[in-house]
């Protein structure tokens, strides 16, 4: 059965007006409305039912323009008309209209024929009525500007189409502010600024829009003389809204470029700095500089997608508005639940829907490698996309057949996306994504070639969609694909970065991810790319309106990762790893309610996905890891820094643990030393105390140490002169690096520090130096171009010799003043090297020496932990089952077992993982611990990939396995090493070697006295059941391992848990034959002391005479 795949659904727009004559206020007014997935009556109806009111139908009709073009509208854009071009009253907030139903069905007709030859004079705009979303966007800005003043920052994280530049002109309109500078880094995104500011604010303000950018050649858009001399014989009540690309402000010579242009404005005192997608490509030195010397008042950021800037912390929860994609969607379905009488303003933004795939079966031939994570734990890696679509020098893939049955695997297998004539008519129009051109343009060759998408007309947008990339190129893209969509019926349009961001192409239903990026923003961005809404007609005359969009992913890790982040990341109290489990899949679980992901299950088969599912599959890998580790991997312990907060107790139960994989250089005792003595805050952060930082730095360096910089750096601002001013710069940074050189070897001495320590720590200060100094020179240069180009203007124009003079007289004065503000800033520099490096020194090798004895306390504890952890497999063995988790693992035990095999009792377990009140011996005062030492998630993913693992090998019978599951148990501790499967079976080769014929004998018995796994037995009862004397006696396979089990073999374990698992393994394949047999043969009991005592023979005798 193919995927279910819907992108559009058949709608019938119409237009209706009804009146309510039973209500007196409502006398000569009249409702008009819109619908078009009910009828007119149904509409109506919904409108009017709960409130017991009877509406009498006026008129209805089409919303679709009668002048031949047949496009379509909707009640919005009538009502504008009414409103704005003939004049009619409205009732605010509501669409009740003060006008008669024959007029009002006039205006109609006269409105979709575009007849508007009786309206004289210029046309009026559009009236705008917020969002609510929006105006709550718009309010908290305000106050939040309001309140922190100048220099205050404000975030709008909002999905695209949230209407982010109506929403900052309506808060511009609000806080009447009169200069307001947008910029972006997307200049392509200008005309929607400028269309949206003709629409709305141009016809009813004093504002002008002004902007140079090449973005908006050709439009009516005033430059800077203009508007300087539209406003030359104005008053005071005007404002100007200016445009400008981050691009073009860079290159102002004003802003640390080379071009003499935007002096304006640098000289402008701006009340609002709009930073206009502010998300991943602006955090730079030169944009941040350029930034710097914008003299504003207020800075809004706009974006979609603040990952980096969230991630931060440079925004706290105040400084944000959220609005999520998952918001939009609640309010959609909110407006319809609630029916209220106006059309839905959410009702045409499609629904996003996730199919992610495994490739496993496409690239089964390519080898798979481990990686290595930050944290020292091997996985296999999630497949990777990018290498998959590599080429070779020659521009061919060098997976060649692999792509090839990836497209075949596309367009034939069910589950994929254009496996049916019906899916391909679905999926009309789509946007892949690759990430290098020659990937791009050698999948373009083979679509051309390949039997069902030869059919599509493929567009190659070949640009990587960068910064720098040529703004003429990308519209250039934007238009090919544009021109092929209403040129041909079927379209692919592949691209490694352009078109993801300020393009709308609304026909595009899918994205296609065929690249391995990470960033969540890039993801989303281009994810977004085929959720914009779309009304057409097909070729029958119907009208469709899409109604869902979608996103095919092939790296199913990746993807639920960059879902987890989405979910998460773009709120200030789940981002970067905070909150909650439950606060993050609440989120996750809000998300796929309107995102549904549709991922493989085991079997293959597509199923949605629920929030457990989409937090649980990117830590898969973890868990196989653990199991292969036998449970001895850091993947299963989380919050480690709890132990520096925690009272002695707790460390006296982790030093009950023996330590895993222990080095031979550690102590002998189990005991964790030095967690109390490092520094560290509430939080379990390195926080080293300024007071220690003082006074290290007195005891080390002594009081006279100031003047000893002092003299050693040798500056004073009277030296700097215009003279070689960068050998001077120079010279002095020279200076200053010798004097950090011989801090840095002093603290060096005292602390140990090797030669390759002392050089990074100097290394880093001098940076910091170089950059500071760097910085000033810069800002030397830019002021001294300023002057120069100033001073050359006005040259440009003297007429005496005296006017020349009086330049010179100018320029020798200005770049005096330059010189003595780079002077002063010098002198700024050494003295905060004077004062600061020594501390920073001191301080920053402390914090390293914490960071160290921290990490060896951290290291510490998850030995014991690990300790711990390598006991779960046996206790998985010996009690598991599918329901066996964290937090009900020490109630599958008996008490005394659990301590027995851990080293700590149950409730000293339940204290690690839970956390809990303590009172502390030393100080006899009641503390908090948090506990939470295990990641609850991977805990239960590695439990139960151990028991798939132990369903898989339970049939010991397998010849062809070249594992068991005891290769993936560690040894626990003296008395349970187990013996080698290869080493079991050279001991039975042994003994029938010596004793021919011993399994071909059904009477003879045979005993493990000393049980650890049960292979010995395993591998008795293999060769009996196998001997071909026995097929003889028992030609049924049942009733001859039936014989076996229940009369010749028997065994002795030492411990409880050894029995357990033992006995589980030998009876793996059947319980009923575990009943009949199990008490009988099997006993718990430890034969050693029998066999020193001499009377090892009588104990099987009494325990198994009944068998004999």
């Amino acid at each position: 059965m193919a995927v279910k795949i819907k992108v559009n659904r058949r709608i019938i727009p119409m237009i209706y007006a009804y009146t309510t004559p039973e209500i007196a206020r409502h006398d000569g007014w009249i409702k008009i409305g819109y619908t078009d997935k009910q009828t007119v009556e149904e509409r109506v109806k919904q409108q009017t039912h709960t409130a017991d009111v009877k509406a009498k139908i006026e008129w209805k009709g089409n919303a679709r323009y009668q002048d031949g073009s047949d496009e379509l509208f909707t009640d919005h854009e009538f009502h504008e008309y009414l409103v704005n071009k003939r004049h009619v009253e409205r009732e605010p907030n509501t669409e009740w209209f003060k006008i008669d139903k024959n007029l009002s069905r006039h205006y109609y007709h006269q409105f979709t024929e575009r007849d508007y030859s009786d309206l004289q004079g210029k046309s009026s705009g559009s009236q705008y009525e917020l969002r609510e979303e929006q105006n709550e966007a718009a309010e908290q800005a305000m106050n939040y500007f309001i309140k922190n003043g100048r220099g205050s920052e404000f975030l709008w994280n909002a999905k695209p189409r949230f209407g982010k530049t109506l929403t900052t002109y309506d808060l511009v309109r609000r806080m009447n502010l009169r200069n307001v500078l947008i910029v972006t880094n997307r200049p392509s995104i200008a005309n929607s600024w400028y269309d949206d500011f003709m629409k709305f604010i141009s016809w009813q303000t004093n504002y002008y829009f002004e902007s140079e950018t090449d973005a908006l050649k050709g439009r009516d858009v005033y430059s800077r003389k203009e508007y300087e001399k539209a406003i030359e014989n104005k008053d005071d009540d005007f404002g100007q809204i200016a445009f400008e690309s981050l691009q073009g402000l860079k290159g102002s010579l004003y802003f640390g470029g080379g071009h003499d242009k935007l002096k304006w404005i640098a000289d402008t005192p701006w009340d609002l700095l709009v930073i206009d997608e502010a998300h991943e490509g602006v955090d730079t030195y030169k944009t941040d500089r350029a930034f710097d010397n914008i003299k504003r008042n207020y800075t809004l950021h706009l974006s979609g997608t603040p990952f980096k800037a969230l991630a931060s912390g440079k925004f706290s929860e105040k400084q944000i508005y959220n609005w999520s994609y998952a918001d939009e969607q609640t309010a959609k379905e909110q407006w319809e639940k609630q029916d209220k009488d106006r059309s839905n303003p959410y009702g045409t933004m499609p629904k996003l829907n996730m199919f992610t795939y495994q490739m496993s079966e496409i690239m089964e031939e390519k080898a798979k490698q481990g990686i290595l994570l930050d944290d020292g734990d091997r996985v296999d890696p999630a497949f990777d996309l990018n290498e998959f679509f590599k080429t070779d020098n020659k521009g061919k893939f060098i997976y060649d057949s692999q792509v090839d049955r990836f497209l075949d695997a596309l367009t034939t297998q069910e589950k994929y996306p254009f496996s049916t004539p019906e899916l391909r008519k679905e999926l009309a129009h789509t946007f892949w994504l690759l990430n290098r051109v020659d990937s791009a343009k050698a999948l373009a060759k083979k679509l051309a070639e390949h039997e069902v998408f030869k059919d599509y007309k493929v567009v190659l947008a070949a640009g990587d969609g960068s910064l720098d990339e040529d703004e003429k190129e990308s519209k250039k893209a934007f238009d090919r694909v544009q021109e092929a969509i209403q040129k041909y019926p079927r379209t692919i349009t592949i691209s490694v970065g352009q078109l993801t961001t300020g393009v709308t192409v609304k026909p595009w239903s899918a994205v296609m991810m065929l690249s391995s990026m990470k960033s969540p923003a890039e993801y989303m961005q281009a994810a977004f790319r085929a959720q914009n809404p779309y009304v057409y007609g097909d070729d029958e005359g119907h009208t469709l309106q899409k109604e869902n969009a979608y996103v095919f992913d092939f790296d199913p890790t990746r993807t639920l990762m960059i879902f987890d982040e989405f979910a998460n990341n773009l709120s200030p109290n789940t981002a970067n790893g905070k909150g909650t489990a439950k606060e993050h899949e609440e989120n996750i679980k809000r998300l796929l309610n309107f995102f549904p992901v549709i991922g493989e299950d085991e079997n293959g088969k597509m199923v949605e996905l629920d929030p457990k599912q989409v937090l649980s599959i990117p830590r898969r890998l973890k868990s196989q890891e653990v199991v292969k580790r036998g449970f001895m991997s850091n993947f299963l312990f989380a919050n480690i820094s709890n132990i520096f907060n925690a009272p002695s107790e707790i460390r006296d139960i982790l030093g009950k643990l023996v330590p895993a994989k222990e080095e031979k250089s550690k102590k002998k005792d189990n005991t964790i030393d030095n967690a109390e003595n490092v520094l560290v805050n509430s939080n379990g952060e390195i926080d080293i105390p300024e007071e220690k930082v003082i006074g290290e730095a007195k005891d080390l360096f002594g009081g006279k140490i100031f003047k000893e910089i002092d003299e050693r750096i040798g500056y004073a601002e009277k030296d700097i002169n215009q003279e070689n001013i960068r050998e001077q710069v120079k010279d002095l940074k020279q200076r200053i690096n010798n004097v950090t050189d011989s801090l840095v070897d002093k603290v060096k001495e005292k602390h140990s520090l090797t030669n390759k320590q002392a050089k990074k720590y100097s290394d880093n200060l001098k940076k910091e130096h170089d950059q500071k100094l760097n910085q000033m020179i810069d800002d030397y240069d830019r002021k001294k171009k300023i002057l120069e180009n100033k001073i050359a203007k006005k040259q440009s124009q003297a007429k005496t010799k005296d006017d020349l003079a009086k330049l010179d007289k100018e320029l020798e004065v200005g770049q005096n003043n330059i010189i003595n503000e780079l002077a002063k800033d010098l002198t700024k520099l050494t003295t905060d090297v004077k004062e600061n490096t020594p501390k920073k020194i001191i301080e920053r090798v402390n914090y390293d020496e914490e960071v160290k004895k921290k990490n060896e306390v951290e290291q510490d504890v998850r030995s014991h932990l690990r300790g711990f952890s390598r006991t779960i497999p046996s206790f998985i063995m010996a009690y598991g089952d599918k329901n066996l988790n964290l937090r009900n693992f020490d109630d599958y035990t008996e008490d005394d077992v659990f301590e027995e095999v851990t080293g700590i009792t149950e409730e000293q377990f339940r204290f690690l993982r839970d956390g809990g009140d303590y009172t502390d011996q030393e100080s006899e005062q009641k503390v908090h611990f948090e506990g939470h030492l295990f990641d609850e998630v991977v805990f239960n993913d590695s439990i139960q990939a151990f028991l798939k693992k132990r369903e898989e090998l339970s049939n010991y019978f397998d010849d062809e396995s070249t594992e068991d599951i005891f290769d993936y148990i560690p040894a626990q501790k003296t008395n349970q090493i187990y013996t080698p499967k290869a080493v079991v079976k050279h001991m039975v080769d042994d003994l029938e070697k010596n004793n021919p014929g011993i399994f071909d004998d059904p009477n003879k018995t045979f005993a493990d006295l000393y049980m650890k796994s049960g292979l010995y037995i395993t591998e008795i009862v293999k060769r009996l059941f196998r001997s071909q004397k026995m097929k003889e006696l028992y030609p049924d396979d049942n009733e001859r391992i039936r014989h076996i089990m229940e009369y010749q073999v028997y065994g002795f374990a030492p411990t409880r848990i050894i029995y357990l698992i033992a006995t589980n393994y030998i009876f793996g394949f059947s319980d009923e034959i575990k009943n009949n047999a199990l008490d009988k043969h099997f006993k718990q009991i430890d034969t050693a002391q029998y066999a020193k005592a001499g009377t090892l023979e009588e104990l099987i005798q009494d325990e198994f005479r009944q068998e004999k």
